[in-house]
């Protein structure tokens, strides 16, 4: 989905730009969010940065540690929300310890965290054609004058009908008791990924937490060009501004642990919980299959600009891999198999996420389900 729609941007032959006041690089190191405490941090901070009590899982006892990384994909979490189901269903879902999810997997992630009694809302998401009108009327001129080819609309009232208060109370006393749910997002003035702690946002248990919990996952999901980004009110030393956040996606498609962890996978200690594990789950496709291209400007960025995604997507999984074998995790993933049909434009065709939920329902119930190791770039 970004590699077609990166494609249009480029290929539209004008622009305008929306007006906002401008802030400096140091008033953005010093931003924070009115009403709130330590509720983010830049995801590419230095790995000892994440030694915060909010953002540390306590231990569980008796439980294992279990990590779900739920990556970005427009369309495709339907196979994500398939997976969760049929997951469930098999019998064999743990409870997850933490929870991160880019894009797609931001929008699936506060329901996978709280468990499967939420699986009936991860079905309709995807396959009831609500996330149809996501992508409805494209209008060229609305990217030319404004921000986006399509209305942001239909996705913040999608958002806003799932994320009700009682949700955010319910993810507040699951991470008053230990667990993390962080959502990733961008912010396009700092080209820096953000790591958002949804629990600690819920704690707040106040209008504005609901608010900003919206605001986050709308921001997360939203592809630059296709939709609107979300401009998020902090300060700075009393100076009001507005940060541009757009699609996690942009900065990485999945997050799993920091990146400087991921660069030293021998420098952070083993972990003591019996049986850890890390789960990734990639509404996607990781791995390319023969297909001539058409001689034509559009195919060549789409499938170029696919082939660096893939290739970037691999590297990452392949970091997260040495991490886990370093530190003592169990490695699985699984992805959506190459040889299946892209869906046509930004992937919400409602015929198409319903097969996809269906695969990934089916894969979840047997013996297909994980691979210990992720493909080689």
């Amino acid at each position: 989905m970004t590699a077609a729609v990166c494609t249009l941007a480029l290929l539209l032959s004008a622009c305008a730009s929306v007006q906002r006041a401008t802030y400096s690089a140091d008033d953005a190191k010093r931003a924070t969010i009115d009403g709130f405490g330590s509720v983010r941090m830049w995801a590419d901070a230095p790995a000892e940065s994440f030694d915060v009590a909010s953002f540390k899982p306590k231990p569980q006892p008796s439980r294992p540690f279990a990590y779900l990384a739920l990556s970005g994909g427009g369309g495709d979490g339907a196979f994500g929300a398939g997976i969760l189901n049929g997951w469930s269903e098999s019998g064999a879902r743990p409870e997850f310890t933490i929870v991160s999810g880019v894009s797609t997997g931001a929008l699936i992630a506060p329901f996978a965290f709280l468990g499967q009694a939420y699986d009936p809302t991860l079905k309709e998401m995807y396959t009831s054609g609500l996330a149809s009108s996501f992508a409805a009327s494209p209008n060229a001129l609305r990217a030319v004058f404004g921000s986006s080819i399509f209305d942001g609309q239909p996705l913040r009232d999608a958002i806003s009908h799932y994320t009700t208060p009682e949700l955010l109370e319910a993810i507040a006393r699951e991470h008053a008791k230990g667990r993390r749910l962080f959502v990733v997002t961008t912010d396009l003035d700092a080209a820096r990924p953000v790591l958002w702690n949804m629990g600690e946002i819920a704690s707040v248990r106040t209008p504005h937490a609901l608010a900003l919990f919206r605001q986050v996952l709308t921001a997360s999901a939203s592809v630059p060009v296709a939709f609107p980004p979300s401009l998020i009110a902090a300060s700075a030393d009393g100076k009001a501004i507005e940060e541009m956040h757009v699609d996690g996606g942009v900065s990485t498609q999945v997050f799993t642990f920091p990146d400087r962890l991921l660069m030293q996978p021998g420098s952070s200690r083993r972990m003591a919980s019996p049986g850890p594990a890390v789960y990734v789950i990639m509404n996607g496709r990781i791995s390319t299959e023969f297909q001539p291209v058409e001689n034509s400007a559009k195919a060549i960025a789409i499938r170029s600009l696919g082939m660096k995604s893939k290739r970037e997507i691999q590297s990452y999984l392949q970091a997260t891999y040495q991490f886990a074998k370093h530190n003592g995790l169990a490695f699985n993933m699984t992805a959506i198999d190459p040889s299946i049909p892209e869906g046509q434009g930004v992937g919400f065709d409602t015929d198409y996420m319903r097969s996809l939920y269906a695969f990934g329902y089916d894969t979840a119930r047997s013996a297909r389900l994980w691979i210990q190791t992720p493909p080689v770039p």
